[in-house]
């Protein structure tokens, strides 16, 4: 608590603002559209490596967020007053620190794939920035932002040493599938034991719904992407990635954003939601891509 006090000592109006968007590089739609543009448009291997991190590290935030149910540090000790604009959102509990994740898992696994020195240098540098953002804000402890720093990277690590071979490997692949899908439905067995107990309320079980929702389209998405449909992202064309990219994001926020005015937003209807997005992620829109913009088939 120290450190934020220490922190708190040097925020002003300029700083508040500068923060406020270094700390919007960690938000889910920020992830999401990075992880589409490389999936769709770069390399599907580096994709497929920034995916099986980024939700393995989700999970594991997720579940240790109900299970250690830490405070925020300003309900923790109300004598540090964090900045307001970052309150909206910074709901829930505060270890370990999901923006960092979230950073740490983009940004962190672009780092460990690119070899540009300089580039490398700055998608580390970036989760770095997004930790220290969380602390200026005043909405995460030291601890909060280090063990998110560290589980994720240490995921990144593994999935890029398990995918350092390009080429498909279906039972490989099968395997990683299925050990996201258990640890998503672990994470919302979990969140439902200690919600029918009465230790967490229903929004914290609506996180880990829509995490385990997410991860478990992505892992049969995976699966099926790579055994069957094999698109292709080689196109010399610009401007056909850039429409292929703005249609494919539009479909994305039609899922996440439209298609709750027709199911509405409970836990079965949040789930199912982020499933269909990340299932029109994997394998919806690259059928679309490998009829409509594929030059040939990887």
């Amino acid at each position: 608590m120290e450190i934020l006090r220490l922190i708190e000592g040097i925020r002003t109006p300029f700083l508040d603002t500068v923060v406020g968007l270094v700390t919007r590089l960690g938000e889910e739609t920020v992830g999401i559209v990075l992880l589409c543009l490389v999936f769709w448009c770069i390399s599907k291997r580096v994709a497929y490596v920034l995916g099986i991190s980024f939700f393995l590290s989700s999970l594991s935030v997720q579940g240790m967020k109900i299970c250690f149910r830490v405070d925020r540090p300003w309900i923790a000790d109300p004598t540090l007053k964090p900045v307001q604009s970052a309150l909206e959102h910074s709901t829930g509990y505060s270890f370990p620190s999901g923006h960092t994740q979230s950073a740490s898992a983009i940004f962190g696994g672009l780092g460990a794939q690119i070899r540009q020195k300089p580039v490398k240098a700055l998608c580390f540098l970036i989760p770095v920035l997004v930790a220290f953002s969380r602390m200026y804000l005043g909405v995460h402890t030291l601890t909060d932002v280090a063990a998110s720093l560290l589980i994720t990277l240490l995921f990144v690590l593994l999935t890029v040493k398990l995918l350092a071979n390009e080429e498909a490997n279906k039972k490989r692949d099968f395997i990683v599938s299925l050990v996201i899908v258990l640890f998503a439905v672990a994470v919302v067995v979990v969140a439902f034991v200690l919600y029918s107990g009465g230790t967490i309320a229903q929004n914290y079980v609506a996180d880990c719904m829509k995490a385990a929702g997410a991860a478990i389209g992505f892992a049969a998405g995976m699966y099926i992407e790579r055994t069957y449909i094999k698109f292709s992202v080689k196109s010399k064309n610009v401007l056909l990635h850039a429409v292929k990219f703005v249609l494919g994001v539009a479909g994305v926020l039609a899922i996440q954003e439209g298609l709750k005015l027709i199911i509405g937003a409970g836990l079965g209807a949040n789930m199912f939601r982020y499933f269909l997005m990340l299932i029109w992620v994997t394998v919806l829109f690259p059928l679309i891509i490998k009829r409509f913009f594929s030059e040939k088939a990887q």
